[in-house]
């Protein structure tokens, strides 16, 4: 099942090879097996750029040729059983100050090939599409009419120049049961230290890779980290394009693009801390905010591997979608910021905990709109998948951070859209909802929650769980302890599980349970960190808790 639409590009293919995992052991080993060849070439591209943000004029007309242009690396994404979306920017010079990445004011003609084999002995499809510099000269390929449940890898050429390969796939298709390998993660910030977790990422070799949102923060350079945000604010078209650039130089992140497909969504920091809405932080629209958020959907759009249908219009974009993974998961992608309503009990933005809001719990204020609640209902209705997952940014479960009869929750979360949670928790029920698991990024903290059917009743049914993944970096190291974490576990029972470090969430599908590590780094602010499981989980089908492993 797909909410999705694409062109058919390129030429007939020749017969793939088609991937088929026997059984669990066999696709394991074969994920295990990946060349070399994805990693070093991820990396390579860019070990001369990663981390340097020495500003450079804009390279000449006549001389862009010369250098390579593929320094933002490759990506893919959005797969279905028959097509997948290919990805590349091209930038000489990622961090010139105008964001156009040194290439001329031209279109320039860049050939794509598709192969299912890394040496590209077997073509399946090659074609030209033509990057635009009106679009950053970023390029989106979609491939449609693709055999189901395959393995592909795919690269870029221009002048002399090739990019790095990358690995891609499309999904099983409808009544297929195979076993699913993911990961999610969210909050990487550039000045919070390293990006040593995408590489751990990618060494777990997923099927699938969930970014949840703030993958850029949009703030000024900072002072005292271990690097140093380019330029200033961003505000206009040029400064998230430049900021874009200066995190894609990241090897550790071109290697997690390169290893896997990535489904995308968006949190705040892609356009400013906690914007709801038609509001920024403030709370005040204005003109100048408008065209800032038109600028920051028009950057994200051109550095995600998304379809041509999330393609900006207006002052809108369109990032809700649904997926599939066989009848082993249905895939609902949400946009939890362009349709909710301003924060309750709004003071400016100068706090976002409140103890006793009553606006929290206004049945006409919502999180997801209208349009896009009644889209998720109808499809966790009639989704017949053994899994539903809700890929979303902000934190579901209730999260009372005051001890004793007080309660005080964030306005941010769904803690602060009482009604609308209550929706679709009552839905998960009412609606017979197989299996429902939310997950989640943003507050820099690893979360295992059970979701209630009554928060306010510890001992009402477990209707599903909720799945929190930590930073990528952002918040530095992070620790074992978080602060008030006795108060939290004390006053909500359904959080089984809290912890401070970074890292992200490694979770493994199949028709009878769900099994989650949660993985931790002990620093950022050291290059190349080990990374180890800290938890691991066991949520059975059909009986929807968490159970340590």
């Amino acid at each position: 099942m797909s909410d999705l639409s694409g062109g058919l590009l390129g030429q007939e293919p020749q017969q793939p090879t088609r991937f088929i995992a026997p059984d669990r052991r066999a696709n394991l080993a074969r994920q295990r097996r990946m060349s070399r060849r994805i990693f070093t070439g991820a990396s390579l591209t860019t070990l001369a750029t990663a981390g340097m943000l020495g500003m450079q004029p804009a390279s000449a007309e006549g001389t862009w040729r010369e250098k390579d242009p593929f320094t933002l690396g490759i990506a893919s994404g959005d797969p279905t059983s028959s097509s997948v979306v290919l990805w590349t920017r091209l930038a000489v010079d990622p961090h010139v100050l105008d964001g156009r990445g040194g290439m001329p004011s031209l279109p320039i003609d860049v050939r794509w090939e598709l192969a299912s084999d890394e040496r590209f002995r077997s073509i399946v499809r090659r074609g030209t599409e033509t990057a635009r510099p009106e679009e950053a000269h970023s390029l989106h390929v979609e491939l449609e009419d693709l055999p189901a449940d395959s393995e592909f890898f795919y690269r870029f050429r221009t002048g002399r120049h090739v990019s790095p390969v990358g690995r891609t796939l499309t999904t099983p298709a409808s009544g297929s049961t195979r076993n699913l390998r993911m990961v999610h993660l969210s909050c990487s910030h550039w000045e919070g230290g390293w990006f040593t977790a995408y590489r751990r990422a990618a060494e777990d070799r997923p099927d699938l890779v969930f970014g949840l949102g703030d993958y850029i923060y949009e703030g000024g350079p900072g002072t005292g980290k271990i690097r140093t945000h380019p330029n200033k604010l961003c505000t206009t078209l040029e400064d998230y394009r430049l900021r874009y650039a200066t995190y894609k130089t990241d090897p550790d992140l071109q290697l997690l693009h390169a290893t896997a497909p990535w489904i995308v969504t968006w949190d705040d920091h892609e356009i400013q801390d906690n914007w709801a809405g038609e509001y920024p932080k403030d709370g005040v629209p204005t003109d100048a905010w408008v065209a800032r958020k038109i600028a920051a959907e028009q950057a994200y759009y051109e550095n995600m591997p998304l379809r041509r249908s999330s393609a900006p219009t207006g002052s809108s974009i369109q990032l809700f979608r649904r997926l599939s993974w066989g009848d082993l998961a249905t895939f609902h992608v949400l946009d939890t910021r362009q349709y909710r309503d301003l924060q309750a009990c709004h003071d400016g933005g100068k706090t976002w905990w409140f103890t006793d809001c009553e606006e929290q719990a206004d049945p006409s204020r919502t999180m997801l709109g209208d349009t896009q609640e009644q889209w998720l209902l109808d499809g966790m209705t009639d989704s017949s998948a053994t899994w539903q997952l809700l890929a979303q940014s902000v934190f579901f479960a209730k999260r009372d951070n005051a001890a004793g009869p007080t309660t005080t929750v964030s306005s941010d979360g769904w803690d602060g859209y009482r009604p609308s949670r209550n929706t679709l928790v009552d839905a998960f029920s009412e609606r017979g909802v197989a299996n429902p698991v939310v997950l989640t990024g943003d507050v820099h903290v690893h979360f295992a929650n059970e979701l209630k059917a009554d928060f306010q009743d510890p001992d009402s049914a477990t209707v599903g769980v909720e799945l929190v993944s930590t930073s990528i970096t952002s918040g530095g190291d992070g620790s074992d302890v978080v602060n008030g974490e006795e108060v939290v576990l004390a006053e909500n029972p359904h959080i089984k599980y809290i912890r401070g470090h970074r890292g992200y969430v490694l979770s493994e599908y199949s028709t009878d349970e769900l099994r989650v590590d949660f993985k931790t780094i002990p620093a950022v602010t050291r290059p190349d960190a080990e990374v180890s499981i800290d938890r691991t989980y066991v949520v059975p089908a059909g009986e929807p808790a968490l159970h340590e492993a």
